[in-house]
């Protein structure tokens, strides 16, 4: 009796806070047609020579044509409000015949909670789960379906779209980690959802507050010419203050929503709900660490992973051999996934993986020359290895750029290639130079290639004419965006509450950048000011051309990956397009603008790595939950960052060089670049 209590409480709540929006909108209907009943009465009036005069003539024409007015403004925003379409989350729809087991799985829980069942199941690249009313007429007709033994009458055309059901969202993490039973009892409260949203009234009043929204859409839009201007502000102002006055109603109803939800779903799996809502949580850590350490490599690179969902499994199945908090969950693996309930989960998981990649980056919706599918196992060669060759190009650019020598007078031949000791000389202070330990391969090298210039002296004219010709390792692919953030900021793998950053910290769009004709060293931002206060002079100035480089590199690449996507039709699983507006991409950036300091320690980071690669034999790798790792001997090194760190920092190359003697790596060698 408690459980039936509460879902008529909270029904009722829900029912009552509905139809204070409703007469919100009643309202302003009443106000639309005051002026109106005015002309009225004072028309009626004079037709009976009741109110007979100049004055009574002069004042019925100006209510009549304010009248008039009104009704025309009130016509025009109840059209839009009408006609608008409302924001549609982006998804991957799942048509019946790829999943009836997932169908069926659905209706027989709509069935046991007594609620109408979805009219539809889509799937979304996030963690979450939600309801969501697709049936206004901008996203294409209700798939209602009319029945010989239907009653026909006057209202039934009026309510079929509160007669619809709304579409069931899915995260898709959740049908490749959880199994059948936790998905189940995950979706019980959601599902249990359509019965009050089949309520007319609520229906009405969401329809409402979706049609205010989208009418604020449209007026933030803008037009050029004067009078659309206008009828766009007075359009925003009509919408806003509407919006205002339903606010505090429309919450409530939807908290009423969801309590009356919640209570009708306790009877259905309450206590494996529990247990699923842990695994929400791991699936959201594992899904935020993949994303923003693996994924975004590759985006970055004009390569998407075709199996994030994939992933998604073999991360947080490697978290449960990690971490304390995570055992005993590897366990679950014997059971069945609810991933078995997709006739094709191949398909599925490539679709939303591209999708992904278009939220949360802004990628292209098709494939082509420079945005391609990489599955896991060509991730090292062809994400890894090839972003830290991209960067080590560029880091040498840049120093050819600030006339930095590539050896010194009397070095040895073959020693004017890109090697990593150009780089050590070129960052470290004299004092700490001269202090560092070097290995046997390096001593000559790094005695003879010491510079004369002080920390705070510009660096020498190369010696080479600027004629000379360019050196074998100038980088084709340029264009490409840079590596992803360096292990500096990686926290422990056993730190559990480290794998759960929220997006709402990591959501700063990227600022767009113009096309720099300026040359490649140039004044650092007065963002990065700070930043960049905690490096050596040198540091800052390398860090400001690597910048500057990757900004008109962006710059370059952005056309190619901001193109409108085809008109064409896609295949049966892609996402959405016709529902959502991508014009703005990417929807959901998954980090800020890396700052200076942070791109000179990737920089440097990637060329170490190509070092360890071609003088000591180390391997790229991929970890599924720090992304791009360097191995050696089939071992992971995860001491890298400090060293680099006190070069990047304090100018000291000593601790970086013992890492790199101990490891049996040449920094005197070149090393092989894109």
């Amino acid at each position: 009796m408690t459980g039936i209590g509460g879902v008529e409480m909270g029904a009722q709540a829900a029912r009552s806070r509905a139809l204070a929006v409703l007469r919100v909108r009643s309202r302003a209907l009443a106000v639309a047609l005051l002026p109106a009943a005015a002309a009225v009465i004072l028309l009626v009036g004079g037709s009976t020579g009741h109110l007979a005069g100049g004055g009574w003539d002069v004042l019925r024409w100006v209510v009549s044509v304010l009248a008039l007015c009104v009704l025309l403004a009130a016509g025009g925003v109840a059209l839009v409000v009408a006609r608008s379409r409302p924001a549609v989350t982006p998804t991957v729809t799942v048509a019946e015949e790829s999943a009836p087991d997932l169908y069926r799985m659905v209706r027989d829980l709509a069935d046991r909670l007594d609620v109408p069942a979805p009219s539809a199941i889509a799937l979304t690249p996030d963690c979450d789960s939600w309801l969501e009313d697709r049936t206004h007429p901008a996203h294409g007709p209700p798939p209602a379906e009319k029945h010989h033994d239907d009653l026909a009458g006057p209202g039934g055309p009026a309510h079929r779209r509160s007669a619809t059901a709304p579409v069931l969202v899915i995260g898709s993490p959740f049908l490749w980690w959880m199994r059948v039973g936790e998905l189940r009892a995950v979706l019980a409260p959601v599902v249990a959802g359509t019965g009050p949203s089949a309520h007319p009234d609520i229906a009405a009043a969401r329809r409402f507050i979706r049609g205010l929204d989208a009418a604020v859409a449209v007026a933030s839009a803008g037009r050029r010419d004067p009078l659309s201007r206008v009828a766009c502000a007075g359009l925003g102002w009509a919408s806003r203050l509407l919006l205002r006055s339903c606010r505090g109603h429309a919450a409530e109803m939807e908290r009423g929503v969801a309590a009356a939800a919640a209570e009708r779903a306790q009877a259905v799996d309450y206590g494996l709900r529990i247990v699923a809502q842990e695994q929400v949580g791991l699936a959201y850590a594992g899904w935020d660490r993949l994303l923003t350490r693996v994924a975004l490599p590759a985006w970055r690179m004009g390569r998407w992973p075709s199996r994030l969902d994939v992933g998604v499994v073999a991360a947080l199945t490697e978290l449960s051999r990690r971490d304390r908090l995570a055992e005993g969950f590897a366990s679950r693996l014997g059971e069945r996934p609810a991933c078995d309930l997709l006739e094709e989960p191949g398909v599925m998981d490539e679709a939303v993986s591209l999708l992904a990649a278009r939220l949360f980056h802004g990628g292209p919706a098709e494939t082509g020359a420079d945005w391609s599918p990489v599955g896991w196992e060509e991730y090292p060669e062809e994400v890894v290895d090839r972003t830290w060759r991209t960067d080590a190009a560029r880091l040498h650019r840049v120093l050819d750029t600030l006339g930095v020598r590539r050896a010194a007078e009397g070095a040895a031949a073959g020693t004017d290639g890109p090697t990593l000791a150009r780089v050590l000389d070129h960052l470290a202070t004299p004092d700490a130079a001269s202090t560092a330990p070097l290995n046997a391969g390096s001593d000559a090298h790094a005695a003879g290639t010491e510079t004369e210039n002080g920390p705070d002296t510009p660096p020498a004219a190369p010696d080479a004419p600027t004629d000379a010709p360019q050196p074998a390792y100038e980088d084709p692919d340029a264009s490409r965006p840079p590596f992803g953030d360096s292990d500096a900021s990686r926290p422990p793998v056993d730190d559990f509450d480290a794998l759960q950053p929220p997006y709402g910290d990591s959501g700063t769009p990227h600022p767009p950048y113009g096309d720099h004709a300026t040359p490649v060293l140039t004044i650092p931002a007065e963002d990065d000011e700070d930043d960049l206060a905690d490096t050596t002079a040198r540091g800052a100035a390398l860090a400001a051309g690597l910048t500057a480089q990757l900004a008109r590199e962006e710059a370059e690449a952005r056309p190619a990956g901001a193109r409108a996507p085809s008109s064409a039709p896609g295949p049966a699983a892609g996402p959405d397009d016709a529902l959502w507006d991508d014009r703005a991409l990417p929807l959901l950036p998954l980090q800020p603008p890396r700052t200076g300091r942070e791109i000179l320690t990737a920089h440097i980071t990637a060329m170490v790595c190509c070092a360890a690669m071609d003088t000591a034999g180390a391997a790229p790798a991929l970890d599924w939950l720090d992304g791009p790792s360097l191995l050696f001997d089939g071992a992971r090194t995860a001491d890298l960052a400090p060293s680099v760190l006190s070069l990047v920092e304090t100018g000291d190359p000593g601790p970086l060089r013992a890492w790199m003697t101990e490891l049996g790596i040449r920094p005197e060698k070149p090393v092989r670049l894109v």
